[in-house]
């Protein structure tokens, strides 16, 4: 069992900057594949950036290469998103996965709220 807490999210203006954390409880966090996910209103949940087991491989939605970057820390059981040039389209609750293959397993976070102004 993998419990994950977000925390980060806000306010802020467009062009501005935010870093979102994500901690893990349990000894096997080192094993999962870190993600995460944003949800805008009216609209389906979708995959922001990924990051393997080891700090690779990494992968980023096109809407958002260039500007956010996903890091994780194996010793504290942390992943983080930092987000840089924000907009306003980047709006939306920002939920924190864990998934492993093999058993597959796959957990989530409660979401934490991003919002950007223009």
């Amino acid at each position: 069992q993998v419990q994950l807490v977000e925390s980060g999210g806000g306010l802020v203006q467009a062009g501005g900057s935010l870093t979102l954390s994500c901690a893990a409880s349990g000894r096997t966090f080192s094993s999962y594949t870190m993600g995460w996910f944003r949800q805008a209103p009216g609209k389906e949940r979708e995959f922001v950036a990924s990051i393997g087991w080891s700090g690779n491989p990494i992968y980023y939605a096109d809407s958002v290469k260039g500007r956010f970057t996903i890091s994780r820390d194996n010793a504290k059981n942390t992943v983080f998103l930092h987000m840089n040039s924000l907009k306003p389209e980047d709006t939306a609750v920002y939920y924190c996965n864990a998934e492993r293959m093999s058993p597959y397993m796959t957990y989530w976070g409660q979401g934490t709220q991003v919002t950007v102004s223009p």
